[in-house]
């Protein structure tokens, strides 16, 4: 058969020729390859591996089809590889072969197909060229990487398929792109950066290659500089470092110098030859069983990258803690890898309140890729959870257990992150982890530098992408170590680098001095931070008066403005020369009893005028009320008073039934009696701001009510450090809400007395009843009311209803959590313009507040958390861990007042 003859029985044939050096592949149906035409191909070989030559290297018959056969693995039917064919430029001559997806690269697909926009998978190198010659020299011998590299010219399938699949194709052409930028622009690398910055640009997974260069003019710098974009799917960091050293090797004549190229598919085939998915699921149970809340620093979730900007900082280790590192992991018989997990996981656990930390730690994946592996390119890498924890047990025993499992993690580095994450008690879709730690040993520390790649061409760098708001990659040049934070920019990367080495000193101090010190000790705050949460924000910001005394301070009132209104109550009004009178003549009584400074008076009455002279009578008397509300149940009246032990108890008729059993002298404020007693203001000798004036019994929520001892200093202090934020002022109508057995009673009897304001002493019929309550401030023209957020939002509804219009000049929240959503209906009407909404959070022992933030309409779309704004200027607040060790900013705590 001649030569001419033989290609046209061939031309008939579903046969693929291919040249493997000097030997000839063919690939084609076993029935059509009979021996004849064996002896044939046999016979014109030579001829075969020339015409083969010619063609690329592979030659296709018309009559080619690539069938199910012919893909050992991925399980597809022939209609389904018809239409993967259908859709690649040249059709089957074009498509060397079709295989899955490696695990990691299954997930970065989904990030990409769940992101509206944008992908943190499109990476970037910079490169800058003295001229348009040697940047076409650059993209030519790039173009000669992309054909050795069967990774390089792989597309990525998955529309009407079963699995997504890769698809390698023979010809993959490199899209190159000359860009104008704008002269008034700025630096032009920048611009290109800017524009293909990955929070909105993305390369079409469909298209091999999956990279593009895109170039410019850079006419300030004489030079051309260019963007090489490329996605993750195709190059890890470590394939980075290869393709760049192909391309010098090309530029510098030195291509035959070259290793033979290691296949993708090779890794592929030998990842599902590995370990079974049920020994993996059983090693991620044993680790990750027990975890059922996801380690998530400062509370940050998002893991597909979608919000969010990333900041960078890269901090190298100075060399004598790098070699104090080295020199400790060798004798602990571990990697230095290792004592940056156990520091990562220190760092994480401060970060998110756990012991138990888990984080992502990236695999290189190359120990199965066989011999050239580390120069093999392609998404090799996996990121899978590790569980590290950092409780009681010493830091040398934190060392040795996270080397364990970091090395225990080697045998299942091919496993998915979903089949880890179904291991553990957290429920997808929320993420196992948000944090990652990358440790990598690198020739250099990538962007620290430029470097010339051949005389022309430098290499400026490459940056690097996340889609974790916490990414941690460490570089071990060998000698030196590096650490590179990429980290959401509302967080700051300098302060998380700043963390890691802290705690990396710490970590090498213990191992060295006391390695039996548990690893909660490590330290983690730098020093300077330290100094700004307990000292610089604690600052003291003036002297406030803790004088006078309570009573004092009506009693002032009283002579400056005797017949200004001072209580209402119904149809009831009581001037401050009233009132003051009336309270004297409790007083007196009291001191006729024998009551002394400090001894407790428990009052118990129901809500109107007597209540508030009753209160104002004890103080004078020297004594501290202990209000009791006749509306709280019978065992938690007789506990307050078997706890607080009162010397002397006020009630009313209708009162006296609830205090039968409490062997002490009874004052009845409804007596007509206490008439008989002095007007005047009783001299009680030795009276100062350190003389108790009340306890407040707490809720009982977390047990039994504590009575809290409140001094009048301290009421005096909160009324003397809030005043600028307030001004309060005699022209107000404050309203009395709450129960004055509640803490907020406080705020609200004796702001309104002590700045000579009216008090309306609101009715317990009318204080639940939203539209009630809202038209008696409304016809008492209130101007400082004081609520719970929960009551305000029936108040708001009752507005709605209501043609009155309020004269409310502040609205303070207290006594439980905001939740600023529910003011939107009010921000929305005109007629709440002119009044200052306050949140203000407190607790009973710290007398009411401690916080203060006053609110704006835009506060109503804050979504989450409640703001409680800043301290109250005399007082100090930490937010500290369960070890009371204070906490970063931004990290949840207990908050110490």
């Amino acid at each position: 058969m001649q030569f001419s003859e033989l290609m046209a029985v061939l031309s008939t044939l579903a046969i693929r020729l291919q040249r493997d050096g000097e030997d000839l592949l063919v690939q084609g149906d076993d029935e059509a390859l009979d021996d004849a035409l064996w002896d044939s191909l046999i016979q014109h070989k030579a001829q075969l591996l020339q015409q083969v030559s010619e063609q690329g290297g592979h030659w296709l018959s018309p009559a080619f089809r690539i069938t199910p056969d012919m893909l050992p693995l991925v399980s597809l039917e022939q209609p389904a590889i018809d239409r993967i064919v259908a859709g690649v430029p040249g059709g089957a001559a074009n498509v060397q072969d079709i295989y899955p997806l490696a695990p990691l690269q299954e997930g970065m697909l989904y990030h990409y197909l769940s992101a509206p926009q944008g992908d943190p998978y499109v990476l970037q190198a910079h490169f800058a060229f003295a001229d348009r010659q040697r940047l076409q020299a650059f993209a030519e011998a790039l173009q000669w990487v992309i054909e050795r590299h069967d990774i390089l010219r792989t597309a990525i399938v998955w529309e009407s398929l079963d699995e997504p699949l890769q698809v390698v194709l023979r010809q993959a052409p490199l899209q190159c792109e000359a860009l104008p930028l704008d002269a008034a622009g700025g630096d032009a690398l920048a611009q290109l950066q800017q524009r293909y910055d990955s929070r909105h640009f993305r390369l079409d997974l469909r298209q091999a290659p999956l990279l593009r260069l895109v170039h410019a003019e850079d006419p300030v710098n004489s030079r051309q500089v260019a963007l090489l974009l490329f996605h993750h799917m195709a190059l890890d960091h470590a394939a980075l470092d290869v393709v760049r050293q192909e391309i010098q090797a090309c530029l510098l004549g030195q291509r035959e110098q070259l290793p033979l190229p290691v296949p993708f598919r090779n890794h592929l085939a030998q990842a599902r030859l590995g370990q079974s998915e049920e020994r993996h699921a059983a090693f991620f149970r044993e680790m990750l069983g027990d975890i059922d809340e996801p380690t998530l620093p400062f509370g940050l979730g998002d893991v597909q990258g979608a919000t969010g900007r990333i900041e960078e900082h890269r901090l190298p280790l100075d060399r004598q803690l790098s070699q104090r590192l080295r020199s400790q992991a060798r004798q602990l018989g571990v990697s230095v890898a290792s004592l940056m997990h156990l520091a990562l996981g220190r760092v994480l656990g401060q970060l998110s309140g756990r012991e138990a930390v888990v984080f992502g730690t990236v695999l290189l994946g190359r120990m199965e890729v066989g011999e050239g592996g580390e120069r093999a390119l392609g998404m090799f890498i996996n990121t899978l959870p590790l569980r590290v924890d950092v409780g009681a047990q010493s830091v040398r025993a934190g060392v040795l257990a996270t080397h364990a499992r970091l090395s225990a993690l080697l045998a299942h580095e091919h496993a998915s992150l979903a089949l880890a994450q179904r291991c553990s008690a957290v429920s997808a879709p929320t993420p196992l982890f948000s944090a990652m730690l990358n440790y990598r040993h690198s020739h250099r520390a990538d962007g620290d530098q430029v470097q010339e790649l051949v005389p022309g061409i430098q290499v400026l760098g490459a940056q690097e992408r996340t889609n974790y708001p916490l990414t941690v990659n460490i570089d071990d040049l060998g000698e030196d170590l590096q650490i590179t934070a990429l980290v959401d920019a509302s967080l700051g990367a300098e302060r998380i680098s700043g963390y890691l080495l802290t705690t990396l000193e710490s970590l090498a101090l213990a191992l060295q001095a006391n390695p039996e010190a548990p690893l909660y000790s490590l330290e983690m705050l730098p020093a300077s931070e330290r100094r700004y949460l307990l000292q610089g924000l604690n600052t003291p910001l003036g002297q406030y008066p803790d004088s006078p005394l309570i009573h004092q301070q009506v009693e002032a009132q009283a002579r400056v403005q005797p017949e200004a209104p001072a209580l209402l109550f119904q149809a009831q009004r009581l001037s401050y020369g009233e009132l003051n009178r009336r309270a004297n003549q409790v007083a007196h009584r009291l001191l006729a009893l024998g009551v002394r400074a400090d001894q407790r008076v428990a009052i118990c009455v129901e809500r109107g005028l007597e209540m508030i002279i009753g209160l104002l009578g004890i103080l004078k008397a020297g004594g501290a009320y202990v209000p009791i509300d006749p509306a709280y149940p019978r065992e938690r009246i007789a506990y307050t008073l078997e706890d607080s032990a009162p010397v002397a108890l006020l009630v009313q008729a209708d009162t006296q039934a609830l205090v039968a059993d409490l062997r002490v002298p009874l004052i009845d404020l409804d007596s007509r009696t206490l008439a008989h007693e002095s007007p005047d203001n009783p001299d009680v000798p030795g009276l100062t701001p350190a003389n108790l004036a009340y306890v407040i019994y707490t809720s009982g929520s977390t047990g039994l009510p504590k009575g809290v001892m409140v001094e009048h200093r301290n009421v005096a202090r909160l009324f003397s450090a809030t005043r600028d934020w307030f001004d309060f002022n005699w022209r107000d109508v404050w309203a009395l809400f709450h129960s004055f057995a509640f803490d907020f009673s406080v705020w609200e009897i004796w702001g309104a007395l002590i700045h000579g304001g009216q008090l309306l002493v609101v009715p317990q019929v009318v204080s639940r009843s939203p539209q009630a309550c809202y038209a008696l401030l409304c016809e008492a023209r209130v101007s400082i009311l004081n609520q719970t957020p929960s009551a305000f939002r029936s108040l708001i509804a009752a507005q709605d209803q209501s043609g009155l219009k309020h004269s409310l000049r502040q609205v303070i929240f207290g006594g439980e959590a905001l939740e600023p959503g529910m003011l939107k209906p009010w921000y929305a009407r005109l007629e709440n313009v002119g009044t200052q909404l306050v949140n203000m959070y407190g607790i009973t022992e710290t007398t009411v507040h401690v916080t203060y933030r006053p609110l704006q309409a835009a506060d109503a779309q804050w979504v989450g958390s409640s703001p409680i704004g800043r301290r109250i200027p005399d007082l100090q607040l930490y937010v500290l861990d369960a070890r009371r060790e204070p906490l970063p900013t931004g990290v949840v705590g207990e908050l110490y007042v």
